[in-house]
């Protein structure tokens, strides 16, 4: 049996979104920039993109703006905020456990003269909110704090930060990476008063070099891609039609099909993989074991074991996993995420990220556990050799 648990690193693309992508690059392959009719069609692939994205936030189509991806649109949510800003103050503030394409531009700010304050986290990896009271000031313009954490699950409170940020300051800038939450929560930015949002299609089932950017109204952005003004200014070069109509397709699958029995889906998945791997000897739950953790992310430390021995004998079995986020696995070093929450240093290099999408089965994961429980004893057994 082949199980893929790794959805927090990439989606398997769904089928009607591979035939999407097709349709555009064979038939509708204009350049949306041209005026005769194929740019027009590709246009307008475009348009339905955004109309679709600005539904599932309750937003306006035209604050959304497509990008390549997750980092891109982290770099430019934070780099072009700040930039955008930088009269009104130099002070930026950050969690301490976020994605490295959000934590890389902060110390690239850091470099260039910002003041940042990055805060602290509990044993869950749930910010401090008064960390975060203490360290706004009246040089603040910038505030990100992820929705999900990547690693272990952890939901922050994102409305009760937004509702800090915006009552100390309504012009503090407030992004949320919710690269790991959309597709999986709710979310409409304006509730919880988020003024930036970013999104990757390849977490949602889409194709791999696509996301967006959702730009609240007003909000003062300065474009980090410069050259040919597409998309209002705001993110030049010609626009990946057959990605973003892709994207487009994804979020129709996911947000106008049973949104909730998918999500409470995975959830109860979650709960019973949970229970079964509690009972296993030298395991350990990372993060909140509750519905205050996404329904598809399931840090697991096994005692005595390196991640990686027990990785490549997972995948010996066909079960794919992962230790870390995908995008620095391949970079030495231990978790921040994990140092940050106070694991064990004996657990920081024994600890595997197990990850569903709405179409992993309890077949899939009966067969993980019965695989765990019959690998780690041997594992354990060679370690004293």
């Amino acid at each position: 049996m082949e199980v893929y648990l790794d959805n927090a690193a990439t989606t398997k693309a769904a089928k009607e979104v591979v035939d999407m992508v097709s349709k555009v690059m064979l038939e509708d392959y204009g350049n949306p920039s041209s005026k005769h009719i194929k740019g027009v069609t590709a246009e307008n692939y475009i348009k339905e993109t955004a109309s679709i994205i600005a539904k599932s936030l309750k937003c306006q189509e035209k604050e959304i703006v497509f990008t390549s991806g997750g980092t891109e649109s982290n770099n430019m949510a934070i780099i072009g905020a700040a930039m955008a800003n930088k009269r009104k103050g130099n002070h930026v503030i950050v969690s301490g456990i976020e994605h490295s394409s959000v934590k890389e531009p902060f110390l690239y700010l850091e470099d260039n003269g910002f003041r940042v304050t990055f805060l602290p986290v509990d044993s869950d990896g749930v910010i401090s909110l008064d960390a975060l009271k203490e360290a706004l000031d009246d040089e603040t313009i910038l505030v990100s704090v992820m929705m999900v954490n990547n690693e272990i699950g952890t939901i922050e409170p994102i409305g009760e930060i937004g509702d800090i940020v915006k009552k100390y300051n309504q012009d503090i800038i407030f992004h949320v990476d919710a690269i790991q939450a959309y597709g999986k929560l709710r979310i409409i930015p304006k509730r919880l008063g988020i003024d930036l949002l970013t999104v990757s299609g390849h977490k949602i089932h889409g194709p791999k070099g696509t996301g967006f950017i959702y730009i609240r109204e007003k909000t003062k952005l300065k474009p980090i891609i410069l050259g040919g003004g597409q998309q209002k200014g705001m993110r030049s070069g010609t626009e990946n039609v057959p990605g973003i109509a892709g994207l487009g397709k994804a979020v129709e699958l996911i947000y106008n099909s049973a949104f909730e029995e998918k999500t409470e889906a995975m959830y109860e998945l979650r709960r019973w993989f949970i229970s079964c791997l509690k009972e296993i000897e030298g395991v350990k739950i990372n993060g909140r074991e509750d519905e205050q953790a996404a329904p598809h992310v399931v840090s697991v430390s096994f005692d005595g074991i390196r991640a990686e021995v027990l990785l490549h004998a997972l995948e010996d079995k066909g079960i794919y996993v992962s230790s870390g986020s995908a995008c620095s696995s391949n970079r030495p070093g231990l978790s921040s995420t994990l140092v940050a929450i106070g694991l064990d240093k004996n657990l920081l290099d024994s600890t595997l990220r197990f990850s569903f999408s709405y179409k992993t089965t309890k077949e899939e994961l009966e067969y993980t556990v019965g695989v765990l429980k019959e690998l780690l004893p041997v594992l354990r057994k060679y370690r004293n050799y």
